[in-house]
């Protein structure tokens, strides 16, 4: 489940409003569901009436009557991000593994299955009447960007990730996402609160003894007898997160250029001195890499592992989210390291 890059590409790649009108009846779910929005900060959202002209992330113009309320969404990042906004999905892709991976948003069980992300099934996909569809894309030629352009829907392309900046990629991409729902006023709140997270935990940081912690945030997967190890180097949105608060990312190997993502082996593990190891919580069903890891006399001798320098994230925390998914990396920074 996890995806998987090599140093050079890719290897793999609330409802729009909420119905409060008087005297409209609701079921039990509808009622929990309405309830799970408002704590969650939705109640009361606002959103604009009039036409939406935007540009997407690969220059193309994206043109709206007025903002999209049934939006299909082929990616986990906007997906999560959709659903920051206020806004349910009415078709995702890969909605089991969304579940599994990213915990910083309750995504519905209304929302259609269209298929892998790799792979999205397309008539049902369109079945679903989606006024828009939202992609992540890596260059203006990709394959699925050519697959809808030969239908009659709006499509949002969004860049998957740039390792020159990726928090600043992060924001574009929310922000966006926002102007296509007419959810702007939403996400100048959220951004705002995961600015002011990014402030809380650099002071949490600097007033502890953790300050300049050199760290390595790594995930993996077992690949026949062999366990690839796969580093957040520089460039990485987790690895980021990490120096934005004072802490140094060990990680000087090569990675790709868009998501600053390296690939080693456990030897290639040793070579990081006193660093300090993190890595998922999240079993991947396809197999469980640091149990495997557990097994290896090698990586039992690294200083992180046998000083017990190498702590788990809290499960479902989405090294490739939005806004909220950052604010729960930058709470497991704090919280296993600003004691």
């Amino acid at each position: 489940m996890i995806r998987r890059t090599t140093t050079a590409a890719l290897a793999t790649a609330c409802a729009a409003l909420l119905l409060t009108a008087c005297g409209q009846t609701t079921t039990a779910a509808e009622t929990d569901t309405s309830e799970k929005k408002a704590s969650a900060g939705c109640e009361g959202v606002e959103t604009s009436t009039g036409p939406v002209s935007l540009t997407d992330s690969f220059g193309n113009k994206v043109e709206l009557d007025k903002p999209a309320e049934r939006v299909a969404v082929l990616e986990w990042q906007q997906t999560e991000d959709l659903l920051t906004l206020c806004v349910d999905p009415v078709a995702v892709a890969d909605g089991k593994g969304f579940r599994t991976w990213d915990t910083a948003e309750e995504l519905p069980e209304s929302a259609t299955e269209v298929g892998t992300r790799g792979e999205p099934n397309l008539e049902t996909l369109f079945g679903t009447n989606p006024d828009l569809i939202v992609v992540e894309a890596y260059t203006a030629e990709d394959e699925i960007l050519k697959q809808l352009a030969k239908y009659d829907v709006p499509v949002l392309a969004t860049k998957g990730a740039d390792a020159k900046d990726p928090v600043a990629n992060m924001i574009t991409t929310f922000e966006m996402i926002a102007e296509a729902t007419g959810r702007e006023q939403q996400a100048e709140k959220v951004v705002g609160e995961f600015e002011d997270k990014l402030a809380a935990s650099k002071k949490a940081v600097a007033d502890s003894d953790a300050a300049g912690t050199e760290f390595v945030y790594f995930d993996g997967w077992i690949d026949g007898a062999n366990v690839a190890i796969r580093p957040f180097g520089q460039g990485s949105l987790i690895g980021e997160l990490g120096e934005e608060i004072g802490l140094k990312n060990a990680w000087k190997g090569e990675v790709d250029p868009a998501y600053g993502l390296g690939q080693t082996d456990i030897e290639g593990m040793t070579t990081l001195g006193d660093a300090t190891f993190f890595h998922t919580g999240t079993v991947d069903p396809a197999g469980d890499i640091n149990a495997e890891l557990a097994k290896n006399d090698v990586w039992k001798s690294i200083p992180a592992v046998s000083e017990g320098r190498t702590h788990a994230f809290p499960e479902g925390i989405w090294t490739f989210g939005g806004p909220r998914s950052a604010e729960q990396v930058l709470d497991a920074y704090v919280s296993l390291l600003a004691k």
